[in-house]
């Protein structure tokens, strides 16, 4: 993986440019959690229907109920963490992700597996996971800074899209060598590699504290995400876009493969393949990203890169039966994910570039929040749609709304906060 051929000193092979040994260790930390994921992906659907026998109805609950619960629990949890230590809550929030999904292959053995435990485990690995992105982009807004914020967030970038190409094919194998818990083991170990890893980053973490006001949370807090996101014009559009093309693109989701393995009759290898081999593009852009803003800057990469992935989406109205579709699906799917290869890093660095230091975690577990609820409402409200009109006209329906996401986008670029761009950790 990517992390493993640049080294752990978290130096990478093209621009020479090192983020020192602790950014290494967070980036391997991260490389091994997203494998542990993307191997798993969909494993709680795939245990539902093979293990339980579960039905339609109850797999799009698991699918979508528990994240979006998940989220609405997770809210409390960026005011908790604003005013601890990032680390702690890291390594934390991974050890509980482990114990939770080590809970289901255990009730597998014993033969106590049920529904209610899947669901009751996805709704604590969302709230996880939100605590988790939020902690440690605060954490890597302390430890890199400057240009270095926006390589950083590229090297994230290109390990996401690099574990999605190799994760879920990796994890279908395995599911049908070993067994339907197989990937879901895979992942809690991966969560305790990650936590390990992020314990061995060492150096000292100063306890924030909050500064003329009580040192604990108070009620106001859990909305704090919310009025600074929609009081700040830069923020406020870059959320709103973000959410809207993020909802909108995974609702077509589940549309597209009901029409792609149903009505068309594309083979579930050929299924995968068509968003298998797209993710290279992921790769490419995420390498891209900080020379395109070295020559064009950052504001322009950002509309550009942002209007092109909302352009290629209606393309997907027209899959066809046979190898012109399939054709068709890469070519849409390379275009959206070489965009959003771009645009993600730029973005994430734009988007910690605005936010104070005493509010990162609580704006971005404020943001998933949104997002992650978004997805769950738009995904149900598409599923309704596609009952009614079919799957094509729903998919045709996502691509019109989101040709208007571009209009979300920042119209001209905000200076960042003054306290933007911090000064490199010792050691880091």
């Amino acid at each position: 993986m990517t992390h493993v051929q640049d080294g752990k000193d978290g130096k990478d092979g093209k621009s020479g440019r090192s983020l020192g040994r602790r950014f290494g260790w967070l980036w391997t930390a991260n490389a091994v959690s997203a494998l542990g994921t993307r191997l798993a992906f969909d494993a709680f659907p795939l245990i539902a229907i093979l293990v339980l026998h579960a039905g339609p109805t109850r797999v799009a609950v698991l699918a979508a109920a528990g994240p979006a619960v998940g989220a609405m629990a997770a809210v409390p949890l960026g005011p908790w963490a604003e005013f601890r230590r990032k680390r702690p809550v890291m390594i934390a929030t991974d050890l509980v992700r482990c114990a939770v999904l080590l809970s289901v292959p255990a009730a597998y053995a014993l033969g106590v597996l049920g529904f209610a435990q899947l669901l009751a485990v996805s709704v604590v690995v969302a709230s996880a996971d939100i605590a988790f992105n939020a902690a440690a982009g605060a954490y890597l807004k302390s430890l890199v800074g400057g240009p270095d914020l926006l390589v950083a967030n590229a090297r994230f970038e290109a390990t996401t899209w690099t574990t999605t190409m190799l994760g879920p094919p990796l994890g279908g194998a395995a599911i049908g060598l070993f067994g339907p818990v197989t990937t879901v083991v895979a992942d809690a170990v991966s969560y305790l590699l990650s936590a390990l890893g992020i314990r061995a980053i060492g150096g000292g973490e100063p306890r924030p504290v909050r500064t003329g006001a009580p040192t604990r949370p108070r009620a106001g807090d859990l909305l704090d995400g919310w009025r600074y996101i929609l009081a700040d014009p830069a923020l406020r559009p870059l959320f709103l876009n973000t959410v809207a093309v993020n909802a909108l693109i995974m609702a077509t989701a589940p549309l597209l493969a009901v029409l792609m393995l149903g009505r068309l009759g594309f083979a579930p290898w050929q299924y995968g393949l068509a968003f298998a081999l797209p993710c290279a593009g992921g790769l490419i852009g995420s390498r891209l990203a900080r020379r395109l803003v070295e020559r064009f800057g950052r504001h322009k990469v950002l509309i550009v890169s942002g209007a092109l992935r909302a352009c290629c989406l209606p393309g997907l109205v027209l899959v066809r039966p046979g190898t012109t579709g399939l054709v068709l699906v890469m070519v849409v799917e390379l275009g959206i994910i070489t965009c959003m290869g771009v645009f993600s890093p730029v973005f994430a660095t734009s988007r910690l570039d605005r936010i104070p230091g005493d509010r990162v975690v609580r704006v971005l577990a404020a943001w998933s929040v949104t997002g992650k609820a978004a997805i769950a409402v738009t995904t149900g409200l598409w599923g309704a749609l596609a009952a009614v009109t079919g799957p094509r006209a729903a998919i045709g329906a996502a691509g019109v709304l989101v040709l208007a996401t571009p209009l979300l986008l920042p119209r001209r670029e905000e200076k960042p906060e003054t306290d933007a761009v911090p000064a490199r950790a010792a050691g880091g």
